[in-house]
């Protein structure tokens, strides 16, 4: 008698629980969700909810300190630093999703392909990646931004193009493992193409290591971010962004006025900490093997 197929909508719903199961017995995991929750909210409703509007200066009003007015202080027009910190974090995300997103599609899937071909595709995707790591990294974003124009896409592109190498690595690493294993040798025998194998089979197995990738990109993709705009290569004032903030309150900290570069740094430093502690629980959660 043959067994019972298991329900689409049961095997959606092991899911979650084995993320809530994750979350549970790891406190860390719980708070780093926590906190990227709240960060996300910020992104998502945070021009919505501010009590100021971050671009509008009133000179009755600058370099006042933190109070029941404005939590954080203002800044030398006069804005609302609370408003525009909160704000702030919808741009900084767009420029980490998208640029994170983009390299991996880039390199994650070159160094799949070159893990698992070998050959000339390995040589190709391996000395590309040699060359830009030849380069300071940040000193080669400074580069391709400069050249193209100080523009959020390219900003993206720069710092989708510093961090390809580390992907291309890791791809490789893990598909050159895997390439030769029973399962993949199954799926080969079962009449599935090279391509067929690359989506089901080894992407599949890689996501883990690849998540804890991804994780700790996006912490680097704000910082790259916030360091190209504090020099001026970024994204231009008025336009709510950390690095700048923390640039135009720089100046005014040895005169006392603290609150300017405090918070956005502060903000800064909470993401970047957030996204280092997702790594290990989005393993957890992505790998099928710690699945019960």
């Amino acid at each position: 008698m043959a067994a019972p197929a298991v329900p689409a909508a049961r095997k959606q719903t092991s899911v979650f629980a084995h993320a809530r199961y994750v979350m549970s017995e790891n406190p860390v995991t719980a708070f780093s969700f926590g906190m990227f929750a709240l960060l996300a909210l910020c992104a998502l409703f945070g021009p919505y909810i501010v009590p100021y509007d971050p671009l509008a200066s009133n000179t009755a009003a600058t370099l006042q300190p933190p109070s029941a007015a404005h939590w954080f202080g203002t800044d030398q027009l006069g804005r609302d630093i609370f408003s525009r910190v909160v704000v702030a974090t919808r741009l900084d995300f767009i420029i980490a999703f998208s640029s994170v997103a983009l390299v991996f599609v880039m390199g994650g899937f070159a160094g799949i392909a070159a893990g698992f071909f070998g050959g000339w595709t390995d040589r190709l995707v391996s000395r590309l990646a040699d060359t830009i790591m030849a380069f300071p990294l940040f000193v080669l974003a400074m580069g391709i931004v400069a050249a193209l124009g100080n523009t959020v896409t390219n900003i993206v592109i720069a710092t989708a193009i510093i961090n390809f190498p580390l992907y291309a690595r890791v791809a490789r690493a893990e598909a050159n493992v895997r390439r030769d294993m029973g399962f993949v040798q199954a799926a080969r025998l079962s009449g599935n193409g090279d391509f067929r194998i690359l989506l089901t089979q080894i992407l599949p197995n890689i996501m883990p290591i690849m998540m804890v990738q991804i994780s700790l990109t996006m912490g680097y993709a704000i910082l790259n971010a916030a360091g190209l705009s504090f020099i001026g290569l970024g994204v231009q004032p008025p336009t709510p962004e950390w690095g700048i903030m923390v640039a135009e309150g720089a100046a005014n900290i040895i005169s006392g006025e603290w609150w300017i570069a405090f918070f956005p740094g502060a903000a800064l430093m909470i993401a970047v900490f957030c996204f280092n502690l997702l790594g290990d629980g989005l393993r957890d959660i992505v790998d099928p093997q710690r699945r019960t």
